[in-house]
């Protein structure tokens, strides 16, 4: 699925889907690359701004984007609110959202290209997209290579902050309030993600081993503690307070503790692509400063994760 993206306010009718159900994205079909060519998306228009009237920002984006009048951006769209399909099948929520406010300031559309995350990363080795933004944790091991056979590795530019979380039934049955509850349960996460890795750091203390309920996509994990798969979920903080307050009305889904090593969230780009990553850089400083980015936050009630500076490569 391919869209390109304009700001708008989704968190009413994204509520709204969720109350239905617990699993948002039912409809849209495969999460994979075969999934890009979709139908959907959020209408055209996307940058807002003409070239001319972005000025110094349009003319910091290495020619070839200039050209396109595009930046390409790999994302797996299965993760509410970050980003997600909306009721009437086009990509929603806080990254698509922050895409088009960059988009507006650079004077280009940014096209979000549905895939696995895995695939994301594949995609931006072979130049399938120009960068990845979805709810990727910039880490110094990204940095050196996010993927064994990354060349150079890659920058982020930071945009947002948020931590893991845990995820329980809402009447919480096994009384788990962190992560040092977790040994002897059903603990599901995404595959490849900070999640998993949580999972894998809490395994090391248990003598009662954790049993990994490991999902290519998230909404699989949360549709995993539904049914009784698993007992915990762990998930990114925003998601994981999304669906305590949206899925089944809210009655569903309860999240125990504290949040878990809050860290950036980088848009990723190529090492070899300094250009387009300075660009991003000051385009997210630019929405900070101009109120932009404050709205989205505000329209998906996600404020906690807010920057004051955009940074690069600031994870650890």
């Amino acid at each position: 699925m391919t869209a390109r993206l304009t700001r708008r306010s989704r968190l009413a009718a994204a509520g709204a889907v969720a109350a239905a159900g617990v699993l948002l994205l039912g409809a849209c079909g495969d999460q994979t690359d075969d999934a890009d060519s979709g139908s959907g998306g959020s209408g055209s228009g996307g940058g807002g701004e003409s070239g001319e009237a972005a000025g110094e920002l349009f003319d910091l984006l290495p020619q070839d984007i200039q050209d396109a009048g595009e930046i390409k951006v790999g994302s797996d769209i299965a993760y509410a609110p970050i980003e997600f399909i909306d009721e009437n099948d086009e990509i929603a929520g806080i990254d698509p959202d922050i895409g088009a406010a960059l988009g507006e300031v650079l004077g280009v559309d940014f096209v979000f290209e549905n895939g696995t995350f895995d695939g994301l990363i594949l995609g931006l080795n072979n130049g399938r997209h120009d960068v990845i933004m979805s709810a990727m944790t910039d880490t110094a091991e990204r940095q050196q290579g996010v993927s064994e056979d990354a060349e150079g590795g890659a920058d982020f530019v930071n945009y947002f902050q948020a931590g893991s979380a845990l995820l329980v039934a809402a009447d919480n049955p096994e009384g788990v309030e962190s992560v040092d509850d977790l040994c002897g349960l059903s603990v599901a996460a995404q595959q490849g993600t900070a999640n998993e890795a949580v999972i894998e750091a809490a395994q090391e203390n248990c003598d009662e081993p954790i049993e990994p309920v490991i999902n290519e996509v998230d909404s699989e994990s949360i549709t995993a503690l539904q049914n009784g798969r698993a007992d915990v979920v762990v998930t990114d903080y925003p998601v994981a307070l999304y669906n305590e307050l949206t899925a089944g009305g809210g009655d569903l889904f309860t999240v125990v503790g504290e949040q878990i090593d809050a860290a950036p969230y980088g848009i990723a780009v190529s090492k070899e692509n300094t250009e387009l990553r300075d660009a991003l850089q000051a385009a997210v400083q630019e929405i900070i400063d101009n109120g932009a980015y404050a709205e989205v936050l505000a329209e998906w009630s996600a404020e906690a994760g807010a920057i004051e500076e955009a940074t690069v490569n600031a994870g650890e």
